[in-house]
């Protein structure tokens, strides 16, 4: 009885790892995993590493989030957000849970110089436009030893990286710098605040203001957000970028259209830091040019230490930034 019940479990366990190996490899969100890519992920080594994140409860707390130079918030289908990190100073050993690429996320990406793309997978026709984007793609299927799917939580919400499993080498440099921007001085003026909301359809991103961290303290959809570890995720310096948000030529399997957001054009932004708001505008004249962020009357704006959170937050619709 002791002998067949061993054999049993072995074959359990067997069964288990074999699923987890397999699943491991797809998009898991109703997206396509990608092919092998024109772009070779074994190319030239990129600066930065960008990681798709998923935003939504079940997904949360994320992993190695905290360790993201930046970290941008976008809008996705049905109201939602979701995140794009990047990492070029420092590397987690896991990174998750990684979600699917958008169409907004390569022309954003288009600002770093020939940067690594790891995500879970693309809708279809978005594909051959990743192929041709000047970036290294590193979904499930060009590198499925450093994916995994973990056993605390269901799928799609449970793909995780291990970054040093894939062909990226940290600079140890902080990504901010490839955006053209600077640690420094606040510029003159700002108004004290304590929080600030950023509110998209389905969802919210809040900051709020703790002087015995000097950190802008983040909470997700109202409720704090915090590490694996439980610690509670901050930022340095946060961005609230008004921008455009449209519809694209793409949409998920249920046939919600995914929204584009436009980062190359002008508008006017809140830079957060210190425990101050700062009215600024941001421009940027290409998608192969940085965004520059400005005070009304042409100065430059530096950052706090810390890490940078920017957010696009649509202009004109249904979403919103408020001091709260």
């Amino acid at each position: 009885m002791y002998a067949a019940g061993v054999k049993t479990s072995i074959a359990a366990l067997f069964t288990a790892l074999v699923l987890a190996v397999t699943a491991g490899c797809a998009g898991g969100d109703g997206s396509s995993p990608s092919p092998s890519s024109s772009s070779s992920a074994t190319g030239g080594a990129a600066d930065v590493l960008a990681v798709k994140i998923d935003n939504v409860a079940p997904a949360r707390p994320h992993t190695g989030l905290e360790q993201a130079d930046i970290v941008y918030v976008e809008q996705v289908e049905a109201g939602l957000s979701r995140i794009l990190a990047v990492y070029s100073s420092d590397l987690p050993p896991v990174i998750g849970p990684v979600r699917s690429a958008r169409e907004t996320d390569l022309e954003l990406l288009r600002q770093f110089d020939r940067p690594t793309l790891a995500f879970s997978g693309a809708q279809s026709r978005l594909l051959p436009v990743i192929d041709r984007a000047p970036l290294e793609p590193v979904p499930p299927s060009q590198a499925p030893g450093a994916y995994f799917r973990g056993p605390d939580r269901a799928a799609p919400h449970n793909l995780y990286l291990r970054p040093e499993r894939i062909p990226f080498e940290v600079s140890g440099v902080n990504a901010v710098g490839e955006l053209g921007l600077e640690v420094g001085a606040p510029p003159p003026g700002g108004e004290p605040e304590d929080s600030r909301e950023v509110r998209y359809p389905s969802a919210s991103v809040t900051f709020t203001w703790s002087a015995e961290r000097e950190r802008w303290l983040v909470s997700l959809d109202d409720s704090p957000a915090r590490t694996a570890e439980g610690e509670r995720l901050g930022a340095g310096t946060v961005v609230v970028q008004d921008v455009t948000v449209r519809p694209s030529d793409f949409s998920d399997r249920s046939g919600n259209v995914t929204p584009f957001t436009e980062t190359v054009g002008a508008g006017s932004a809140v830079v957060l830091r210190d425990g101050r708001a700062y009215e600024a505008r941001w421009a940027r004249s290409a998608a192969d040019a940085d965004t520059v962020f400005s005070t009304p009357d042409g100065q430059r704006v530096d950052l706090a230490e810390g890490p940078l959170w920017i957010l696009y937050a649509p202009r004109g619709g249904a979403g919103s930034a408020t001091a709260r």
